[in-house]
């Protein structure tokens, strides 16, 4: 049997979001900045899944910025906001301590550039505590960044709550909300959200695509210099197949939300009951309570948590050893620092992540290898 579990890093395309897609990949290919009737149509196409977007995200469509993913969205909302704000009285942005790497490498970029970066920490469930943010909040502040929900260990954010405090201290907001869909009921205007970033391939969308959700009426400065597509605030020729895929599998997931997260924390909940069964030592990383419903990531106490991933591996079973990234880069998790962990259970984690396509039979599978993996590699673990 062949088991995906790492949904968390990226989701099979849903067909029905490809049926919406290969129009724009055969017939209508034509350049959406072009001026001619094909070329005109694409734009309409373009600005209809604006549309589709800003509904759901309850925002305005020319507020989204269509992107190749949320890496470039967090880089182009991160250091644009921080170099077009910065004066000789604000050079400070705040991160989180369990940032994704690329809202982390963004900020040290701008150290390098003479801000002022500050790391809020979060406590031992992961959560950013208010208190803690409004400590580091001064008139210095141009820019708050804290995920919506966390890649690692699925802590959930009170995000509302966050940017209300930012916004007491003159400060904007930021929110990488790549793992919240369909997860977090996503509202720009009562959670007062400045700026969003969202990739399209983790919910069941296509890989290549993700969106900016900026506030116009704040100055950004353009990541990509080039023809002027997006206003000017994001060149280069648009990405047609991906948006409409984008749009189409946004709407699906909020569309099929109920159904969708009764069925992921139901086989979430099923796979934490067994592998307490069945396999002893372990526990969870981060809140059971404010928790992404699809993630749960667990504490194998006396053996390495990539040794488990290979064993597993093997017997076609995918799952992740924490932010899936860089497979390259087995360095241990600064998320898991981040929360407590000491240093001889850095390395000895496992992040399951459910999804639309994952059943119950695949659970038992599951399990039934990870006890005899688990048990096995104990045997001759140094550690005990």
């Amino acid at each position: 049997m062949k088991v995906y579990l790492d949904n968390a890093a990226t989701t099979r395309l849903d067909p029905r979001v490809l049926a919406k897609m290969k129009p724009y990949l055969t017939d209508k290919y034509a350049n959406a900045s072009a001026i001619y009737f094909p070329g005109q149509q694409a734009f309409l196409d373009l600005r209809q899944a604006k549309k589709t977007v800003a509904k759901i995200l309850h925002g305005e469509p020319d507020n989204v910025i269509f992107t190749s993913g949320a890496t470039e969205s967090n880089n182009f909302i991160i250091k644009g906001v921080a170099r077009a704000n910065r004066d000789t009285a604000r050079n400070k942005i705040i991160i989180s301590a369990i940032e994704h790497p690329c809202v982390r490498e963004a900020a040290d970029e701008l150290k390098h550039e003479g801000f002022k970066v500050e790391i809020v920490p979060v406590n031992q469930e992961g959560i950013v505590e208010p208190a803690a943010l409004e400590k580091l909040l001064d008139k210095k502040t141009i820019l708050v960044s804290v995920m919506a929900v966390n890649n690692e260990i699925g802590t959930v954010q009170d995000i509302a709550a966050l940017a209300a405090i930012a916004h007491r201290h003159g400060a904007y907001f930021h929110t990488d909300a790549v793992q919240a869909v369909p997860y977090l009921n996503l509202d720009i205007q009562k959670m007062a959200i400045d700026f969003l970033s969202l990739s399209a391939h983790k919910f069941y969308g296509p890989k290549g695509v993700g969106l900016a959700y900026i506030n116009r009426k704040i100055k950004i400065r353009p990541l990509l210099a080039g023809g002027g597509q997006e206003d000017g605030y994001r060149s280069g020729t648009y990405n047609l197949p991906g948006i409409v895929g984008l749009a189409a599998a946004l709407e699906l997931a909020y569309r099929e939300r109920g159904v969708y997260l009764k069925k992921v924390r139901s086989l979430r909940d099923y796979l934490w009951k067994k592998i307490q069964k069945e396999v002893p030592e372990v526990r969870v990383n981060g809140s059971l309570t404010r928790r992404s419903p699809a993630n749960l990531n667990v504490m194998f106490g006396y053996v390495e948590g990539e040794a488990i991933l290979i064993d597993l591996s093997s017997k076609g079973v995918c799952v992740s050893t924490g932010s899936a990234c860089s497979a390259a880069d087995l360095k241990s998790s600064y998320v898991l620092r981040s929360i407590g962990l000491k240093d001889h259970f850095l390395n000895s984690n496992i992040r399951f992540s459910l999804g639309r396509f994952n059943t119950k039979a695949e659970i038992d599978y599951t399990v039934n290898h990870l006890r005899n993996t688990v048990k096995r590699l104990r045997s001759f673990s140094p550690i005990k």
